[in-house]
């Protein structure tokens, strides 16, 4: 069967935005799968401000599990993508057979090795002793289903670097629309409270995950889930290549977990439980802005991917200026809208008009460099598409290293409202840097694969 997308013929800017709007929904429905649980814990009776601290709490640990998914997923579809732009597709089912064990492999080590590290790893992140029994009753019941959570974010990944990016976001809406009903259901009707919200998200992405393994084994997937043909080479340059985003994911959130320790610290009892549910509703809305975002760059990663495989120059270099163009393009546009309908976005939250004026307050900071931010993130994945992780992973570090700095010298010298500031720093220092590096690597980067025409080694 025919792709939906032709990777190396059809017109660079209608088959960006052919992928990228999808990939960017996919991201969409994603957030708000997130999001949907924390205003339904905020909506429980009596308890929410709490309820919802303990799941910010909550919130990074889950995520940075979740970046596994990313470390295989995006670590292999770029080398799937290179081989299939090398016409060898032989290669590239070998490589979605290794991911696939690693992901399965991966999920179980991670389930036991989080369990039984739990507790000192919520109260080190941020929990109170007021606000621990709710993280720990949604964190225990989460993790179990890490394997779910893996396969149908990993595994998608190659169903959209084959340019099904329609499909793609139709697994991430399966698994959304089943949260949205199952949410209530288990929240207020079986009183489940935020366990009843974990669970209903860990079924709602095993029917993610479901879907997805079932599409990878159909006819309808160009390269198919095999087994056999496991090789430890293809292994390390999977997990080299998905370092980059990986690490992206990881530190972001081990950031935003030292954080949630730094408000509870500097807050001291008066405002540490109120500034970490602040914190909670503001990074609600950065995932709004950077998920739908890495949507746009890491589900475009294919189209260069492909043609770096096939030595095609041209369509690299206009490939990701276009790319480059909407991120800056959507950033602008959340700008504009975390000024104008913030308030409302906070009102899902909370209903206390202290913590959403200090909510707002916090957004608009957060918010000041996003723009810039848009570039970033096109730069970054744009360069680990083409496997130029040597260039990749020291730009995004050094602006996670901008990031971590501030956080503390801020907390410090400025009082804990004031680490809000180390986003829009890290969102000027990081491009800076990143832009000149970009103009003057993507040039050569193609004049050296284009010298060599041979199948070579991934870089």
């Amino acid at each position: 069967m025919a792709k939906v997308n032709d990777l190396g013929r059809d017109p660079i800017p209608a088959l960006v935005l052919r992928i990228a709007i999808p990939s960017m929904l996919a991201q969409f429905v994603s957030v708000f799968y997130s999001i949907v649980d924390r205003i339904f814990v905020s909506s429980i009776p009596e308890v929410g401000d709490l309820a919802l601290a303990g799941l910010g709490v909550c919130g990074p640990v889950v995520t940075m599990v979740g970046s596994f998914a990313f470390l295989i997923g995006i670590g292999g579809t770029p080398l799937m993508g290179i081989s299939l732009g090398e016409r060898n597709p032989a290669r590239a089912r070998q490589i979605v057979a290794n991911c696939f064990a690693m992901l399965l492999a991966l999920s179980a080590i991670l389930t036991a090795a989080v369990f039984a590290l739990k507790e000192p790893m919520l109260r080190l992140f941020g929990a109170s002793d007021i606000t621990y029994e709710y993280a720990d009753a949604y964190f225990s019941v989460y993790i179990a289903g890490t394997v779910f959570a893996l396969l149908s974010t990993g595994m998608n990944q190659f169903i959209i670097a084959q340019g099904y990016a329609k499909t793609g976001m139709l697994s991430i809406m399966i698994g959304t629309v089943m949260n949205i009903i199952l949410d209530p259901v288990f929240i207020f009707v079986f009183d489940m409270g935020v366990s009843g919200a974990a669970l209903a998200t860990i079924i709602s992405q095993a029917a993610s995950a479901a879907f997805v393994i079932c599409f990878l084994f159909s006819r309808r997937s160009n390269v198919k889930i095999s087994f056999g043909g496991y090789d430890l080479g293809i292994c390390l340059r999977v997990l080299k290549l998905g370092f980059t985003p990986f690490a992206i994911i990881a530190v972001d959130n081990v950031m935003i977990i030292a954080m949630n320790a730094l408000l509870q610290k500097y807050g001291g009892p008066a405002q540490g439980d109120i500034l970490v549910t602040v914190n909670t509703i503001v990074q609600s809305f950065m995932l709004v802005v950077t998920m739908p975002l890495g949507g746009i760059s890491g589900g475009t990663q294919c189209i260069l991917s492909y043609n770096y495989g096939a030595c095609n120059s041209e369509r690299v270099i206009k490939g990701h200026r276009f790319i480059t163009a909407i991120c800056a393009g959507y950033t602008t546009v959340l700008f504009i809208l975390a000024r104008t309908c913030g308030p409302l976005f906070i009102s899902l939250f909370t209903e206390d008009a202290a913590i959403a004026a200090e909510a707002f307050r916090a957004i608009k900071i957060v918010t000041l460099a996003i723009i810039p931010l848009g570039v970033q993130y096109a730069i970054i994945d744009g360069l680990t598409g083409m496997g130029q992780v040597q260039l990749s992973l020291p730009l995004s570090f050094w602006r996670k290293l901008v990031y971590f700095v501030s956080i503390f010298l801020l907390a410090d010298l400025a009082g804990a409202p004031s680490v809000f500031f180390a986003e829009p720093i890290s969102d000027i220092l990081g491009p800076l840097v990143s832009i000149p590096v970009c103009m003057k690597a993507l040039p050569r980067i193609m004049k050296d694969r284009e010298q060599d025409l041979r199948p070579r080694k991934y870089s």
